[in-house]
């Protein structure tokens, strides 16, 4: 069974970093492309990340393009989100999530049960 574990949340003061990671096992996820979500209090989740399998191809939205880095490691079964210059509005419950095939911005097989971040002003 998939299993996506997240960690490295918590609170930062604006202007602050986080690095957060995910997990992944249960199955191969060769060929998998892995993403990051987030999900604000009355608010739909929202696409922030995502990577091919060999790392080509890298998606983000545009409110955090030049803040967020994402990455993984294959070896590892893992992805991380560097967060730089935290805003207020970054604050959400961030979930990871993998899908078999190319790397979009919806639709993805498994996901995580997330971790909370929140960025004080």
């Amino acid at each position: 069974q998939v299993q996506l574990v997240e960690s490295g949340g918590g609170l930062v003061q604006a202007g602050g970093s986080l690095r957060l990671s995910c997990a992944a096992s249960g199955r191969s996820f060769s060929r998998y492309a892995m993403g990051w979500f987030r999900q604000a209090p009355g608010k739909a989740r929202q696409f922030v990340a995502g990577i091919s399998w060999s790392g080509a191809t890298i998606y983000y939205a545009d409110s955090v393009k030049g803040r967020f880095t994402i990455s993984r490691d294959n070896a590892k079964n893992t992805v991380s989100l560097q967060m730089n210059s935290l805003k207020p509005e970054d604050t959400a419950v961030y979930i990871c999530a993998v899908r078999a095939g190319a790397v979009v911005t919806t639709h993805y097989d498994y996901w995580g049960r997330g971790t909370q971040v929140t960025v004080s002003s």
